[in-house]
């Protein structure tokens, strides 16, 4: 069987579809895979470093803004566009797939749409809560549309088409227990463990919150902390626990780092998570059943993590908090709150693991080998 997977722009978007292939390539060894993206896409450098082989199509997104710069930008994507099917086509024939599988990203849309128009078995998957413009565009042309809650099925027009699936979580999170989690991160008392993080680059207005957060804390040590600041953030970091008079040695259940490596571990010993809200964030707190204070980004396109986290919230699995007015009193309290009511923490971890799917790549597979 021959498969191409087509996605890119974002690690979120990436992710799902590898581990698709490596779930497809364990059913059956003799499976060909090949990777496709956009010429300049993250996903580019991400496929790099796997086995899988990799062909671009020249294509970029179009920019919500009338402002010249962006109108400019729209105008090169038009002509890119025009260009795709030729492209699109070209690696079809060349490769001639039995299945495609799109997981997200405006550099899957030619090869799915044209790919569809040949006759060829197509599927997307949509991480996120709400379809984005990619997903929206390709719903008439791919069979099946797989999305991570119930919730979802009611923002496309072709319902009919679309079964719940989850997203795909990395298979080392589910290796250890809680207890064997906390273990190995050495926590040998019952004082509740928080994590933070705000994105591998970290986030500068959060990071700033979370540096007042960190000095509440250092007053009574009340939790354990794990805060990832990213590498962007870490100098404005150190500086600003100095400035708060934070000497982080003489505060040992801080453990603030420039990145979390252990996110496995981490996120399985966790009893509260503060973060944002992207899809593979999403994904991984359901399936792992961990409450969580949400924070979405307010610069994401179409305001997808606003609409991730309002699911959790909805379902009474997370606290949704808004970034303009937030302060780290604020947040501190808010974490607080739910960390000495057990029950309520519980309440949210039974709401949470209810969304959970932890057989999501199963689920994907099953759902697109049905096609053939």
């Amino acid at each position: 069987m021959k498969v191409i997977f087509t996605c890119g722009g974002t690690a979120g978007h990436v992710n799902p579809a590898l581990a698709l292939a490596g779930y497809m390539l364990e059913k059956d060894p003799a499976t060909e895979v090949l990777f496709v993206g956009a010429e300049r896409g993250l996903e580019r450098d991400l496929i790099a470093h796997t086995p899988y082989p990799f062909r671009a199509v020249n294509i970029s997104s179009f920019h919500r803004s009338l402002k010249p710069k962006e109108l400019k930008h729209n105008l090169i994507s038009i002509r890119n566009l025009l260009h795709a099917e030729r492209e699109a086509n070209a690696i079809l024939g060349d490769f001639r797939p039995d299945l495609i599988v799109g997981t997200g990203g405006y550099a899957s849309y030619p090869i799915v749409r044209y790919g569809a128009k040949a006759g060829i078995p197509t599927a997307v998957h949509e991480s996120n809560a709400v379809p984005g413009l990619t997903t929206k565009e390709l719903e008439p042309y791919a069979r099946r549309i797989m999305v991570g809650f119930e919730d979802c099925r009611k923002h496309y027009r072709h319902p009919g088409k679309v079964v719940v699936t989850g997203t795909p979580v990395r298979g080392d999170f589910f290796t250890q227990t809680k207890a064997e989690a906390r273990k190995k991160l050495g926590f040998d008392d019952a004082r509740p463990l928080i994590v933070s993080f705000w994105g591998s680059l970290g986030a500068g207005a959060m990071n700033e919150m979370m540096a007042d957060f960190l000095a509440l804390e250092a007053a009574h040590e009340p939790f354990h902390h794990i805060h990832g600041v990213g590498s962007l953030s870490w100098n404005a970091m150190c500086a600003s626990l100095a400035s708060r008079g934070v000497d982080l040695a003489a505060h040992p259940s801080l453990d603030v780092r420039e990145y979390i490596y252990n996110m496995a571990d981490v996120m399985r010993a966790a009893d509260l998570v503060l973060s944002r809200a992207g899809a593979s964030t999403i994904a991984e707190l359901t399936a792992l059943g961990v409450p969580a204070i949400l924070v979405p980004s307010p610069n994401v396109t179409n305001h997808h993590q606003e609409k991730n986290a309002n699911v959790l919230g909805e379902h009474g699995a997370a606290l949704v908090l808004a970034q303009e007015g937030l302060d780290g009193k604020r947040l501190f309290t808010a974490a607080a709150e739910i960390l000495h009511d057990e029950g309520k923490r519980l309440e949210m971890e039974r709401n949470m693991a209810a969304l959970g799917v932890r057989d999501a790549t199963e689920r994907i597979y099953e759902t697109v080998m049905s096609l053939l």
